[in-house]
């Protein structure tokens, strides 16, 4: 018998039915929630998994390095001290893309500049990459596939490109004079290294 003159059911000791059942909702979300978490998280680390291709795309243009070029021989300096026209050479270039090794010939040019320096011209024209051959009766480089001509030194004559020839880096060692080829960005007023 309770205080409240109301006659209890349960053996002494016992809880009544009320209470057990609220102990088993609680037992029950707190299964919830712990599983809730499990859930959240696994959640997480996939999605943190699948975003790591997706971020490395984004920022490799930032990352990139190009292959670094070798410097190539050209020959002695003093081949190159009386030039009346421009000499041609053809280097060998290798690239290394990925697992992949590539080796490829272009030509250059060695001629002088204003100041009778030599230096060394690619033969890639600036405006859509056609190879630029010496024209030796007009004493002018011409370009075959859309009319561009450039001056024995490289300087824009007329035509599409927007730009002279571009130069390449050169030096001399041990009386040799060497070149590192580079590829430059097309259709564009400035000298812009791609490659």
């Amino acid at each position: 018998m309770t205080g409240t003159g109301e006659v209890s059911n349960n053996p002494p000791g016992r809880e009544p039915a009320q209470n057990t059942g609220a102990m088993q909702q609680a037992a029950n979300s707190g299964r919830r929630s712990f599983l809730g978490v499990l859930v959240a998280m696994g959640s997480a680390c996939v999605g943190a998994l699948l975003s790591v291709p997706l971020v490395r795309f984004a920022i490799f243009p930032l990352i990139r390095q190009t292959t670094d070029t070798k410097w190539a021989p050209l020959g002695p300096l003093t081949d190159f001290s009386s030039l009346s026209d421009p000499a041609v050479r053809t280097i060998q270039i290798e690239q290394l893309d990925g697992w992949r090794r590539a080796v490829s010939e272009k030509s250059v040019y060695i001629t002088k500049d204003a100041q009778g320096r030599v230096q060394v011209l690619s033969s890639v024209c600036p405006h859509l990459g056609c190879t630029v051959p010496w024209n030796r009766e007009k004493k002018q480089f011409a370009c075959p596939c859309h009319n561009a001509s450039f001056s024995p030194d490289g300087a824009r004559i007329a035509g599409p490109a927007l730009r002279g020839m571009d130069t390449l880096e050169s030096k001399v060692a041990d009386g040799q004079l060497q070149v590192r080829f580079q590829y430059f960005r097309q259709l564009v007023s400035t000298k812009e290294v791609i490659g």
